[in-house]
């Protein structure tokens, strides 16, 4: 191991940093994690924190679960590695396959297309859409859906459907067809409604006139977070996606419910869809599969796509999608024993309970500092504070404040996400609530330094 000398001379030097400037990273030098172990990590000045970001939404079960380290340790010594590509498969990858249409039943899902994360997921996702419609003789459904402020993952598919321009603007001209309605965002809305119920409804309108414009028979399918998580954690309320889901059936437009934030139990149950009583058409699914432990993501599909495809004969059916990495043996090892875990100690109830109590502590800070603006969260543990410099007008916070006030927060010994004007907390599902107390303090430590 290089000593720290080299790690601290070399960081961000050699490399340019995700959804960074590189030169931001090079004046403001990342932190080196060096360790972790349950729920918290260490970084390389000695410095161990709680980890409010689980990693990146993804380690719900935390940083030491032993059965899928071993899982994939058994896994590399029998078969490090095996395409799935036509004409071979392999003994993990077919047990998986079993154990997530089972998982997934309750939501109407039986068939699974394995990638290497969520942004490989989406793309398959809008691929399989459109090609399903054409399999029908519906070649015109080619356009697409979705959510202001939604997020989609970086590929060029995903981009497109994005609803947030950070992630669009400097990639234009992106994928053609690709329309947008507003999210249920009670404090920033073109409505400037803010009961959610009735806004849930002025956004279905908002729908149903953008399918009237672009006639049905164009749309190929709408994609959504069941909670929009990386554009700022936004809850809908409870009816929102089951009109949605009303709507596209009736307009023979797929759902894809992108889940690979709420899926496997952050939302406070198996899966967003599975909360809101929606069985979409298909589920993308990554991240907590295999605890982020291994680079893994599942498609799910339903019973009607599935026999689609099954039962063509034209040979429009031919997925020419795919990647290396698909299916790969040890991923699908680490996804089986991280499913096993997770259902065994049925973490999405502890994601719930916690997540009241994380929901709450921060509604009460939200009374103490002007400088909260909004507290969003309500399902399960993915929670936010949008923070803001004057609280009558809502005028977000300058990135210079956020990034004193998240240094502040590590500082008190928590590691929170900022982005944008926004706090984002998605902490693992094991935490208890003496973590949870400490993820409040440290927040509450740093408001009162940035108001001293």
């Amino acid at each position: 191991m290089k000593d720290h000398n080299f790690l601290n001379a070399n960081n961000a030097e050699h490399l340019w940093h995700p959804m960074a400037h590189p030169a931001d990273s090079l004046a403001n030098r990342p932190k080196i994690i060096m360790e972790a172990e349950g729920v918290y990590i260490t970084d390389i000045d000695g410095n161990k924190v709680l980890d409010a970001i689980g990693g990146l939404w993804n380690v719900n079960l935390g940083f030491s679960c032993d059965e899928i380290k071993q899982a994939i340790t058994d896994q590399l010594a029998k078969l490090p590695y095996y395409s799935i590509f036509r004409g071979s498969s392999n003994e993990a990858v077919i047990e998986l396959s079993y154990q997530l249409k089972e998982f997934f039943a309750p939501d109407g899902l039986v068939r699974s297309f394995f990638t290497s994360g969520g942004s490989d997921g989406v793309e398959i996702a809008l691929r399989l859409a459109r090609q399903y419609h054409k399999i029908r003789g519906e070649s015109g459904k080619v356009k697409f859906l979705s959510l202001k402020k939604g997020y989609h993952g970086t590929h060029m598919g995903g981009a497109s459907v994005n609803g947030n321009s950070n992630f669009r603007t400097q990639y234009e001209p992106l994928l053609h067809g690709c329309y947008h309605i507003p999210s249920p965002y009670t404090y920033r809305n073109p409505f400037n409604e803010t009961d959610p119920e009735k806004l849930a409804l002025l956004c279905a309108q908002a729908l149903k006139d953008e399918i009237q414009f672009q006639n049905a028979e164009t749309i190929a399918a709408m994609i959504m977070e069941p909670v929009l998580g990386a554009g700022g954690v936004i809850p809908a309320h409870p009816s929102f996606m089951p009109i949605i889901s009303k709507i596209c059936k009736e307009h023979n437009i797929l759902l894809i419910s992108d889940e690979v934030i709420t899926a496997y139990g952050r939302a406070g149950a198996w899966s967003g869809a599975r909360l809101f009583g929606v069985k979409p058409d298909m589920m993308v699914t990554a991240k907590a599969i295999t605890n982020g432990y291994f680079p893994f993501g599942a498609v799910m599909i339903n019973q009607t796509i599935a026999e689609t495809f099954e039962q063509d004969k034209s040979g429009k059916a031919t997925i020419s999608s795919g990647y290396t990495y698909s299916g790969h043996p040890v991923g699908a090892a680490a996804a089986l024993a991280s499913l096993r875990v997770m259902q065994e100690q049925e973490i999405y109830k502890n994601a719930k309970i916690r997540g009241q109590q994380l929901h709450q502590g921060l509604l009460d800070l939200a009374k103490q500092y002007p400088i909260i603006g909004d507290v969003r969260g309500g399902y399960g543990l993915m929670c936010a504070l949008e923070l803001v410099s004057d609280k009558e007008h809502k005028t977000p916070i300058d990135k210079e404040t956020i990034a004193k006030i998240h240094e502040a927060t590590y500082q008190a010994g928590v590691m929170v996400r900022a982005s944008g004007a926004n706090i984002i907390l998605s902490p693992p599902l094991i935490v208890t609530e003496a973590d949870i107390d400490k993820i409040l303090n440290a927040l509450d430590t740093a408001f009162q330094r940035f108001d001293a």
